[in-house]
């Protein structure tokens, strides 16, 4: 079946192919300039924030940005005009991203300073993986992700150990210090036990009688030994994760021993053939019509 030509497809499928699909060398290019652009109008928000670049080149970053935001949009519709069934894309999450990409620079006109959430466009930037034909990282990301899952649990009764912990001290420090130190409610006091726990130390909020500075101490030192606690789960998760990757659960039929990597054909411990759907070649190799 002879295959369609280019000039041949329709406007709807040209343009998917060029704004969804990386493929062709003008989809990458295509999608590169994106990238481009979303570092640029990230760039403009942050040096329009400084005071001396503001007062120089304000209207230019003024300009610019609306441009990209117009860009933007017109893609955006272009996205939505050639797609099937577009509510379910801006369900999903690059939806999502694209659609705030451009809400901000048009929420200036009823809300002056909303062109600082412009930085969320930094999240169209991932779709740079799928232009450098990154998506064997895919592999790394579930295995990375199902980790956590897995963890949830152990990670969950951690936290909430520790939020318990901060609540009853940072009660006592309310019972026994002053409101001139800053506790001036419990809230106020959970606030100070988390800055403590977690060794930020601002230092707006500061224990003055010996007692509480001696309670401070302890939080800190708990805070030293528990504060890796979740990433040592996370990190054995992986590990465990990895072991089931590369190792299999199948016993050797000849020593009974496990921990054989997936493409391994013979038991690393006695040299037993581990392949019981095909036989063993060493055998095909000593009989007589060899």
């Amino acid at each position: 079946m002879p295959t369609l030509k280019p000039a041949k497809l329709g406007l709807r499928t040209r343009l998917f192919q060029l704004i969804f699909e990386s493929d062709t060398r003008i989809a990458k290019a295509f999608d590169i300039a994106l990238v481009i652009l979303i570092f640029l109008s990230v760039a403009i928000v942050m040096l329009n924030s400084i005071d001396e670049y503001h007062e120089r080149f304000g209207e230019v970053f003024y300009y610019t940005e609306w441009v990209i935001t117009v860009i933007f949009t017109i893609e955006l519709a272009l996205r939505i005009y050639c797609l099937e069934k577009p509510g379910l894309y801006l369900k999903s999450f690059y939806g999502v991203i694209d659609v705030l990409a451009v809400l901000p620079t048009w929420l200036v006109l009823l809300f002056p300073g909303a062109q600082v959430l412009v930085v969320v466009r930094l999240l169209r930037a991932l779709r740079l993986f799928r232009v450098l034909e990154m998506m064997t990282l895919e592999g790394e990301k579930r295995l990375l992700w199902g980790a956590l899952v897995r963890s949830r649990h152990q990670i969950g009764i951690f936290l909430f150990t520790v939020i318990m912990l901060v609540t009853i001290f940072s009660s006592v420090l309310y019972l026994i210090e002053p409101a001139e130190a800053g506790f001036t409610s419990i809230p106020k006091a959970i606030y100070w036990g988390i800055v403590t726990l977690t060794t930020v130390g601002y230092g707006d909020i500061t224990p003055v009688t010996a007692l509480g500075q001696f309670i401070s101490v302890a939080i800190m030192l708990v805070g030293y030994s528990i504060i890796a606690l979740p990433v040592g789960i996370f990190s054995a998760e992986v590990i465990r994760a990895l072991q089931r990757e590369r190792y299999s659960n199948e016993a050797c039929p000849g020593c009974g021993k496990h921990r054989h990597e997936q493409d391994a054909r013979y038991c690393k411990y006695c040299g037993t053939w581990l392949d019981e759907e095909t036989p063993d070649p060493r055998r095909k190799a000593k009989s007589p019509e060899a």
